[in-house]
């Protein structure tokens, strides 16, 4: 059983999911993701697996947005697990663009059933990749984690895009998007209708986003071609990272859409990726200032970063 609980001090909930302390770690001789475990299909592409240590489920209780000093309240929501491929030894940059397409086809339609849910306020998609990141699980897989409430750094970004829309009167996103453009120097693929760039405020070293040109809120809103596109923006911002040293640089990819509910004019779909190599020996942890007052201080110049990953061939697309 999980729960969550408020945190008066930052006015955010927090998870409670002792269960999860029971997960393994990085097995080597075994991997229940892979066919012939009894877990998983003997034979599959992509796969949508119930996350066995879910910090939200639906079979926890109800949860009630009643904010108090020591408040707590049901973890219900929807954790999966997203497989990427029944291969456990095919990292995501290797992955063909057109089964990226497929993780993408499984990404909207667990989002679309999701929405559908009355009580799931934010769908959440991700991936954690590399040990060094704190992966449990060596399979190549990403995760859906579909919340009851709007988490606290989204609820702050959707704030600031409010904020800026009801000013100037224009989406805060489509105008880092053009500044970037103007500039051209952070700017690392384009194409038709999509744009991969390190952008001016990055945080992280080598950072990433991925935005549509035109103003889209969520999966729900791309058509079967920018499905395709999409798809194939991932998989060579994928072979950007894994090239540009010969390794699997370890990293997070968030998607992020819209909340469930309500209208989000000023909100515009995008994917980060954020890795934490900040050289080929070194690794960019979060310690006193990130963790302690939420300041990154980034090893990085953004434009350095993006002149090495333009200038980095993305074999194998």
């Amino acid at each position: 059983m999980s729960e969550l609980r408020w945190h008066p001090l930052l006015r955010e909930w927090v998870g409670v999911a002792a269960k999860r302390q029971n997960r393994p770690q990085m097995p080597r001789d075994w991997c229940p993701f892979c066919p012939g475990s009894g877990q998983v299909p003997d034979h599959y592409d992509t796969y949508l697996y119930p996350n066995d240590f879910a910090a939200f489920s639906k079979e926890y209780p109800p949860f009630e947005d009643r904010p108090g000093l020591f408040h707590s309240t049901g973890a219900r929501g929807q954790c999966d697990v997203v497989l990427y491929h029944s291969d456990h030894n095919l990292p995501p940059s290797r992955m063909s663009a057109e089964h990226w397409r497929e993780v993408v086809d499984l990404w909207r339609s667990r989002s679309a059933q999701m929405f559908a849910d009355p009580e799931i306020a934010y769908v959440y998609i991700f991936e954690n990749t590399g040990e060094a990141i704190g992966v449990t699980m060596p399979h190549p897989h990403g995760q859906i984690y579909s919340m009851p409430f709007i988490p606290p750094l989204a609820e702050r970004e959707l704030s600031a895009a409010r904020e800026y829309h009801g000013k100037h009167k224009e989406c805060l996103y489509c105008a880092i998007l053009a500044g970037e453009l103007a500039a051209r120097e952070r700017i690392v693929l384009e194409s038709e209708n999509l744009v991969a760039f390190v952008p001016f405020h990055a945080r992280w070293p080598g950072e990433m986003q991925i935005y549509p040109r035109r103003h889209l809120a969520s999966l729900a809103d791309f058509d079967d071609a920018g499905a395709t596109e999409l798809a194939r923006m991932i998989k060579a911002v994928r072979l950007k990272y894994d090239n540009l040293w010969n390794f699997a640089i370890p990293l997070m990819m968030m998607v992020r859409q819209r909340p469930t509910r309500g209208e989000y004019p000023y909100f515009h779909f995008h994917v980060e990726c954020c890795p934490i190599q900040r050289s080929p020996t070194k690794i960019k942890y979060l310690a006193g200032v990130e963790s302690g007052v939420g300041t990154f201080l980034n090893d990085t110049l953004a434009e350095e970063k993006a002149a090495e990953y333009r200038a980095t061939e993305p074999l194998g697309l």
